[in-house]
């Protein structure tokens, strides 16, 4: 078993929730798994609970609330009273409190009010989280956003902090997407607040892209060895800068290379490079 490294946590987006998946990740030094309230067709917590008897107590585990069943689909909410009663069950499905939960996508209920209510919805779901803190329903709270814009017109210096923020992070990430999140990070973060980032192969680590791109142009004195997967993910982290990345497969090699890529040392240089070409292809061309 190795020496555990928080730079990695477990995502169950779209895992299968098997215990072996857990043993692997224990042998590999991850002990921290990332959910939600609604994955696995809102049973991840019922069903990782299950298959993670004996296991559970060695991890950190985070998950996500925000999302509700709906009648056709999931229906996303930040009412107070909603999101207070899903940590209730989470609480009783896991059967313990989570480490770390995160107000899930809260730009979903955001982006289409006017400023001020937007900020006091946030701010009352924000408060909500605190509550749920108090009653020890979590340890801390967070947020995660795929799009950052809506929050950054909801928030305020009122506006209670959140412990970890979560966006996208990695080579699919367009140059705005990375403004945003720094903006966000910036307005709505302190010194205590960590950076994590999700979805570092944009949701496909298959993609037919890494045949075309040599992402180990990011990365310094790489062994021949490496695969290209492997650098996408390590240049991750500095897209932005992130202290954690969430990361979902069922496949414990998969996952063990994703342990090895991070002795590798990245080029800042190139990275810095690559943000300017992004920047120049976000701007208006001349007709």
């Amino acid at each position: 078993m190795r020496t555990p490294d928080r730079r990695i946590v477990l995502g169950l987006h779209r895992s299968r929730h098997e215990r072996r998946q857990l043993i692997a990740a224990l042998d590999l030094g991850i002990t921290g798994i990332d959910t939600a309230f609604n994955y696995h067709r809102f049973t991840s917590h019922t069903s990782l609970a299950n298959v993670g008897r004996g296991l559970l107590d060695r991890f950190t585990i985070s998950t996500k609330v925000g999302f509700f069943p709906g009648h056709d689909q999931a229906e996303h909410s930040l009412a107070p009273a909603s999101l207070l009663e899903a940590l209730e069950q989470t609480n009783r499905d896991l059967g313990r409190a989570p480490d770390l939960v995160f107000l899930h996508n809260p730009e979903r209920s955001l982006r289409e009010a006017a400023p001020d209510l937007a900020r006091d919805t946030l701010a009352q779901a924000c408060a909500a989280m605190e509550e749920a803190k108090v009653r020890g329903l979590c340890r801390a709270w967070g947020a995660s956003a795929w799009h950052p814009s809506p929050l950054l017109h909801a928030i305020d210096p009122t506006v209670p902090k959140p412990a970890v923020l979560m966006i996208r992070c990695g080579l699919f990430v367009g140059f705005h997407a990375l403004k945003d999140a720094a903006s966000l990070a910036e307005r709505w973060s302190d010194h205590t607040t960590q950076l994590w980032g999700m979805s570092p192969f944009g949701g496909n680590a298959n993609n037919p892209v890494w045949s075309r791109f040599d992402a180990r142009v990011f990365l310094r004195n790489w062994p021949d060895h490496l695969t290209q997967m492997q650098a996408a993910f390590r240049t991750a982290f500095h897209l932005p800068h992130v202290n954690t990345v969430a990361v979902g497969t069922d496949d414990p090699t998969h996952l063990r290379d994703l342990v090895d890529v991070l002795s590798c040392e990245v080029d800042e240089q190139a990275v810095v490079q690559y943000r300017n070409l992004l920047h120049h292809k976000a701007q208006p061309q001349p007709a």
